[in-house]
């Protein structure tokens, strides 16, 4: 009876990791699809299309602006997020509870609501440039992540140590940055790239907050797609799912992923 609970649990786990990674093995090899056509299975292999992405400006242009985007919101979300996460983390005061929603909204929120909700204000009503909206946008969408992964770092920090610096002399701001931030280093860099892949994937969101002549990567890969049906997008996401995949990697040989079940 065990035994055929056991092959009856292995076959269900079998099909829900069929049901998931299937999609992603039919994209990785079409993308070898030699013709002008996508289909499945290929009637070849070719690189051409991985090539083609290269020779493709649109693509090019719109992954610097992917890049500079994340990068820049991330830089901006660290500052912001490090210090908030240090006080959640550290000390208790009326409207902790409060501010911990407040910071996690984002996440809540449902993307095209968030999206949205920044169009209304950020564009219309403040008559904010697109470039600074999306700025913006990409850095309130990062900030959760930076904030949930740092205090999850903090929380097995013992700050008596933080109290034993300041008692030889050192000071606030000289505790902060030699005795915690050399301690959570790991997940700074593990929020960071989690908040990179965040922002650098995002569709629901970037939709919203660009126009003619500014487009993200994901929004120019949509847009392609329109007017061409060739192997090139299937290409492109197959290099974006190896970028995840890598960075997930560092992210669980840096921290584990058991570091987001925390709190």
């Amino acid at each position: 009876m065990n035994q055929s609970k056991h092959i009856g649990l292995g076959f269900v786990s079998f099909l829900i990791f069929l049901f998931l990674l299937g999609p992603l093995v039919i994209i990785s090899v079409a993308s070898f699809e030699p013709s002008t056509v996508l289909q499945f299975p290929p009637s070849g292999f070719s690189l051409e299309w991985y090539a083609n992405i290269f020779a493709v400006s649109a693509f090019m242009d719109t992954f610097k602006l992917s890049m500079l985007v994340s990068l820049l919101g991330n830089l901006c979300a660290l500052l912001l997020g490090i210090p908030a996460a240090y006080a959640l983390s550290r000390y208790e005061f009326p409207g902790k509870a409060l501010l911990n929603v407040l910071f996690v909204s984002p996440i809540l929120i449902p993307g095209t609501v968030l999206g949205f909700t920044f169009l209304r204000y950020l564009i219309v009503a403040y008559q904010l440039p697109l470039e600074v909206a999306l700025f913006v946008g990409h850095t309130i969408l990062m900030l959760p992540f930076i904030i949930r992964v740092i205090a999850s770092s903090m929380a097995t920090f013992d700050f008596s140590i933080e109290e034993a610096a300041m008692s030889l002399g050192a000071s606030r701001f000289g505790a902060f940055f030699k005795v915690i931030l050399p301690n959570i280093k790991s997940g700074i860099i593990a929020a960071v790239l989690i908040a990179f892949l965040e922002s650098f994937n995002n569709v629901d969101i970037s939709v919203f907050l660009t126009g003619p002549g500014l487009s993200t990567l994901p929004i120019q890969m949509l847009t392609y797609v329109e007017h061409y049906f060739d192997p090139t997008v299937a290409a492109i996401s197959v290099m974006l799912m190896a970028l995840t995949a890598i960075l997930m990697f560092a992210i669980e040989r840096l921290v584990g992923l058991s570091y987001f079940t925390k709190r």
